[in-house]
């Protein structure tokens, strides 16, 4: 069995992330509109009749903006703790809101959604793994720090998303002011390219087949100079720079040791001067 990966937006301007089989998907996080969420899902082969859920990693505008539009047109329901719940101010249907815990998985048909907690500068920050038939994806940003319960999910992971946020030298010789830097840096922000190379380079596993570096800051990185660092020490896992323009192409995700890095284009199913901490 397998699983299909996409990335439809990736930065501060808007998060969000497909992980599904042939008949059922989730989003985790939907940062863009409801109409630009269905384009690029369009564009790409996939429908969003086999969407089945929403997932909310924390309440940051640029991750659920496009939420309550996509869960009145489709009727989703939206997992969503109760204190990330308040602090979004977002006005959903209250029988469509569902909560979650910390490693206690929730299952959507055959998809099984685990949450864990992270550091970031939020109420209740989580970040995810969906996993289907022995395969599993880590969706896994905004977070400040590579801590245990990063470490232990990515440890596990046959493709993940994977924060690389900011390049140091870039951050602090730029233009943002001290405080947004201290806070983008200091534990509870986002992980920088060192950091999260770090976390690859001990902790990949040898059967990952991808991994979708996401959220990279307008300012303060550069896709060329992030695939190249982490392109060094890969291996056989491809590296992928998520965009914070477009979707990404669909990505087939098997759990077959001798897997094939293949992507699935066009998979059609069955049935982007404000300062920012992001």
């Amino acid at each position: 069995m397998s699983l299909f990966i996409a990335s439809l937006n990736s930065g501060s301007n808007g998060n969000c992330y497909y992980v599904g089989n042939s008949t059922e998907a989730v989003l985790i996080d939907a940062g863009i509109s409801c109409r630009e969420t269905e384009k690029r899902m369009t564009r790409i082969g996939l429908s969003m009749d086999n969407v089945k859920a929403i997932f909310v990693s924390h309440e940051h505008s640029d991750h659920i903006n496009g939420i309550p539009v996509l869960q009145r047109k489709y009727q989703l329901p939206v997992y969503i703790t109760s204190g990330t719940h308040l602090y979004s101010r977002m006005l959903l249907n209250d029988q469509l809101i569902q909560s979650f815990t910390a490693y206690q998985p929730v299952q959507i048909g055959s998809l099984s959604i685990t949450a864990f907690p992270k550091f970031h500068d939020a109420s209740e920050p989580h970040s995810f793994t969906v996993s289907s038939n022995g395969v599993k994806i880590g969706v896994i940003t905004d977070i400040g720090s590579a801590c245990e319960h990063v470490v232990r999910n990515f440890a596990e992971c046959h493709a993940a998303f994977l924060e690389a946020n900011y390049d140091e030298q870039m951050l602090m010789g730029g233009r943002y002011p001290y405080h947004l830097k201290r806070r983008i840096s200091g534990g509870r922000g986002h992980l920088s390219n060192s950091q999260a190379l770090e976390l690859f380079k001990k902790h990949k596993p040898a059967y990952m087949s991808h991994l979708l570096l996401a959220h990279l800051s307008k300012d303060n990185n550069s896709p060329e100079l992030v695939k190249g660092l982490f392109d060094e020490y890969a291996g056989e896992t491809e590296i992928v720079v998520a965009s914070r323009y477009n979707e990404s192409a669909v990505y087939h995700i098997t759990a077959e040791p001798n897997r094939q890095k293949r992507k699935a284009v066009q998979f059609t199913t069955i049935q982007p001067v404000q300062y920012s901490l992001f």
